[in-house]
């Protein structure tokens, strides 16, 4: 059985980081689908080269000299060719995205070729076939990936190589264009891979030791979660957590394939696994992280007897719908309703309320911004009493107000809203109640 490997930026930001890469990758010969990110940041103050690229095409549409406008994105892949005793030249390459970017052919073009040459780099560097994604990977004409030509074209590419390097982060229109996914894309990319051939593993291969229970930014050396299930990944990237890009899990998940987030700079840690159903035993923790998102919006609506009021919420919701907001949560009582909503989307539609008031004629109406929610997921706390209670106590304790409570059916997560000004220490706080008396 194959495994499928993706690596970020980060991974592949210089030579030095390609050899690294290319060590672990010969270190498992089942390690023999390769899916690479475009050159990150090799210091802090360094450019990602997928914002070079953006920059590049915005200046040669805007009247720059293509050839010169490339030249510093030519200048860094020519150093990681030069720096790796490596013969091959892309110079027909650039020439032909110079030739491309004069033509103006889109910014989801010029994007994808930060991946593209890195591909050509790397397959060369390890001896794999590269196969341009654009041949591969499809979207249809309404922007959707196509799953289905996806999975049937690449498992008729890949069937024919023993070993192979396809570049993330896009693919191709009906009309053979290119388009990108968003941000993160080649985490998706390194998914739908492994669909395609069966994958026995997908590991995905970063910069960090594996998921944090919580954002190593708020918390300092937060514990790293050893597994966690695909239900309680997708909760918890929902919320704003960024190690692997949230719609990565749905083509592995549906073929039951686990990924293996493992840290490039450390290839002997186990990382985190991530299964589509939890082991059999006592979880190591109750809980099994905790994530949150700012800017966010309530809309408290109060009319009396509500509850009794057949077609109420239909009539908030259908105007919602028409008016393009997308919601949160909504948390209700007998005689009130809460919407949760993006403030930016929210500001977009200045009369909103107005609008509510039209089509439900409610007591009062009220709006609250800088709110904050956050998520306590763990599928441990289905079967422990007194979760809510201790996170309830942490707040508490810390002084910080409780604006809204919600709870899913399937007690996997636990989602507060506070004000945005309490947002880290709740984190922490709600962290310390459950890593630190255990």
């Amino acid at each position: 059985m194959a495994k499928v490997v993706k690596f970020g930026g980060s991974s592949l930001a210089d030579a030095n980081q390609f050899r690294k890469v290319a060590d672990i990758i010969r270190s498992d010969k089942e390690r023999r689908y390769v899916v690479p990110s475009a050159p990150g940041k090799r210091f802090s103050d360094d450019t990602k080269v997928t914002d070079m690229l953006y920059k590049c095409y915005d200046d040669v549409c805007g009247g720059a000299n293509a050839v010169a406008a490339f030249l510093p994105i030519a200048d860094r892949y020519n150093g990681i060719i030069s720096d790796l005793g490596l013969t091959i030249s892309l110079d027909r390459e650039y020439e032909e995205i110079t030739d491309n970017f004069t033509k103006r052919v889109g910014r989801d073009y010029a994007a994808s070729r930060g991946e593209y040459l890195n591909g050509i780099i790397l397959a060369n560097y390890l001896g794999f076939n590269f196969v341009d994604a654009a041949k591969g990977i499809f979207f249809k004409a309404n922007g959707e990936f196509d799953a289905e030509l996806t999975d049937a074209t690449l498992a008729s590419i890949l069937e024919g190589y023993d070993c192979a390097v396809i570049p993330g982060f896009y693919g191709a229109n009906p009309d053979g264009s290119i388009r990108t996914f968003s941000r993160g894309g080649s985490d998706f990319t390194g998914s739908v891979v492994a669909k395609a051939i069966g994958a026995e593993l997908y590991e995905n291969w970063t910069d960090v030791p594996g998921f944090a229970i919580a954002d190593p930014r708020i918390v300092k050396n937060p514990k790293f979660i050893d597994v966690i299930t695909y239900r309680e990944l997708r909760e918890l990237s929902y919320m704003g957590a960024t190690v692997l890009h949230q719609d990565a899990i749905f083509p592995v998940r549906n073929a039951k394939i686990p990924i293996n987030i493992k840290n490039t700079n450390d290839p002997s840690a186990k990382g985190t696994m991530i299964v589509p159903e939890a082991p059999e035993g006592k979880n190591e923790h109750i809980i099994t992280g905790i994530a949150g998102k700012k800017n966010f919006s309530a809309v408290a609506i109060e009319k009396d007897e509500m509850n009794g009021e057949i077609g109420f919420l239909r009539r908030i919701l259908t105007l919602m719908d028409v008016e393009k907001i997308n919601f949160e949560h909504i948390p209700t009582g007998i005689d009130t309703m809460t919407l949760i909503v993006d403030t930016d989307d929210l500001k977009k539609h200045p009369n909103f309320a107005e609008r509510v008031k039209e089509v439900s004629n409610p007591n009062h109406i009220e709006i609250e911004d800088h709110l904050a929610l956050i998520a306590v997921v763990g599928r441990g706390m289905k079967a422990t009493k007194g979760t809510a209670t201790r996170i309830f106590a942490a707040l508490s304790h810390a002084n910080i107000n409780i604006k809204m409570i919600d709870q899913g059916s399937s007690e996997l997560n636990i989602i507060i809203g506070i004000h945005e000004d309490d947002f880290d220490e709740a984190i922490r706080v709600i962290y310390n109640m459950f890593m630190l008396q255990e």
